[in-house]
């Protein structure tokens, strides 16, 4: 039984990392995406501005997502020791 509960807690941590890298990729795809309708739809020149803002938005979603994840095995561990 500790040996599938550790497997679990290796299979979390090992998805911190790429959901770092995919919450990225979204959101800078969502950017440019935007960028590219802002020129084609209305003649406005924003690029590479919301590519920028979005990723950014990204890398936080990302870490927010990090945080939560290591709150939670905090929590899970400080209910074993109890």
């Amino acid at each position: 039984m500790a040996e599938k509960s550790l497997f679990k807690q290796l299979l979390e941590a090992s998805t911190v990392g790429l959901n770092l890298v995919i919450s990225t990729i979204i959101g800078g795809l969502m950017g440019y995406g935007l960028d590219y309708a802002m020129d084609r739809w209305f003649g406005l020149k924003t690029a590479p501005w919301l590519l920028f803002i979005f990723a950014i938005f990204g890398i936080i979603a990302g870490f927010r997502d990090l945080i939560m994840l290591a709150k939670k095995s905090d929590d899970q561990s400080n209910k074993k020791n109890s």
